[in-house]
């Protein structure tokens, strides 16, 4: 689409920053030219997020990026997921600044700003867009769940987690790259902002879908992968967490989308639930999530672990005793090859072999009622 800024506003190093994260690891649909956060300033944004360069400086206002660079970029980015999704006075008034340069604003909020007259008259004025990346799709455009799905044949994986923001996302990402540099050819079915952003062909927005549509969407995106690209597997966003209280999510992608397996990904330092942490809810042991995601017809491929909050040795720990307790892979996602993503790799190959002959998610047979009465 053009050349893009990514304005994090000084929270560039903190989880919230997840959608300017997943574009710092990479994007089709953009080219990333600069990262706008006066706290990180001066770094490289890929060394910044795992050690590894990507050439994406962070600058601390847009003066200092135009030092280096001729031209406004086309875009900015607003790179934050704030809970509830509404931007403050003070995004507000930097949203308002780079209208009036004439670049236009990527929103992911759910607070629309087209539909805001100051902001919808500055992009007007200046010759810019808004693009709200949030905004629902009309309901006589909306797909409601048919049941197609069961004529598809393509191996489908979810990625799912036990908390918001423990990297379920990048892990999907990953799984895809690590596909393809085996010789598989993966698509990813995106269901959350960044992954429209990062130019996935295939998927849509949860969180911007009207609760009937959710499973229809889900199904016709799967649907659509399979008749027009036919990769050898698809693996599925997941968004939240089976158990979150304060938005649940993730059985949708197993039933509705008849996907018979899982990978889940977990924060095993993370004591409380993202984003609600002064309630003290714990996090779901990770067993019983197993066990969950068995009952709902999944197979469970393997554990994925967030190595946030605790150290190399207590992650390496942690992963050797899950690993004997569960009797699955228990991979560290970024560890770099022959660890990471490549031990995945046979467990997904057998899974692909195997998937013709395991069972729907949902039963489909039904038992005679009478005659287990008369019994």
């Amino acid at each position: 689409m053009g050349t893009a800024v990514i304005l994090t506003n000084g929270r560039l190093h903190l989880d919230d920053a997840k959608t300017a994260h997943g574009l710092i690891r990479g994007t089709q649909r953009f080219d990333i030219t600069g990262v706008i956060d006066a706290y990180s300033a001066g770094k490289d944004a890929g060394m910044l997020l795992d050690g590894r360069h990507r050439d994406i400086p962070v600058y601390a206002d847009m003066a200092a990026y135009l030092n280096e660079n001729r031209d406004n970029p086309d875009f900015a980015i607003i790179g934050l997921a704030l809970c509830g999704g509404r931007l403050d006075e003070e995004w507000q008034a930097i949203v308002m600044d780079y209208l009036n340069m004439g670049i236009s604003i990527v929103n992911g909020m759910h607070m629309q700003l087209n539909q805001i007259p100051a902001f919808a008259e500055a992009a007007s004025r200046n010759n810019a867009r808004i693009i709200d990346v949030r905004a629902a799709k009309p309901f006589d455009q909306c797909h409601f769940w048919s049941g197609r799905i069961y004529d598809m044949k393509i191996p489908r994986i979810a990625v799912i987690g036990t908390d918001c923001a423990v990297g379920k996302r990048t892990t999907s990402r990953l799984i895809i790259e690590a596909c393809q540099a085996d010789g598989m050819d993966a698509e990813m079915i995106y269901t959350g902002q960044t992954g429209w952003l990062q130019g996935n062909a295939y998927g849509f927005i949860l969180d911007a879908t009207l609760n009937d549509f959710v499973s229809g969407e889900l199904e016709d995106a799967i649907v659509r992968c399979e008749l027009e690209v036919g990769p050898d597997l698809m693996v599925i966003e997941g968004q939240s967490a089976l158990r979150n209280p304060s938005g649940p999510c993730g059985s949708e992608m197993i039933l509705s989308g008849n996907t018979k397996g899982v990978i889940i990904q977990h924060a095993p330092f993370r004591p409380f639930v993202s984003g609600v942490e002064s309630l003290q809810c714990l996090l779901p042991d990770i067993e019983t999530e197993v066990a969950l995601a068995k009952m709902y017809g999944a197979r469970v491929i393997a554990i994925t672990l967030n190595d946030k909050g605790g150290t190399p040795e207590e992650l390496i720990r942690y992963q050797e005793d899950l690993e004997k307790r569960l009797e699955i892979p228990v991979i560290l996602p970024l560890a770099p090859p022959p660890e990471g993503m490549a031990r995945l790799m046979p467990q997904i190959r057998a899974f692909i072999r195997e998937h013709g002959q395991l069972p729907d998610t949902t039963p489909r047979h039904r038992v005679n009622i009478e005659k287990r009465i008369d019994n």
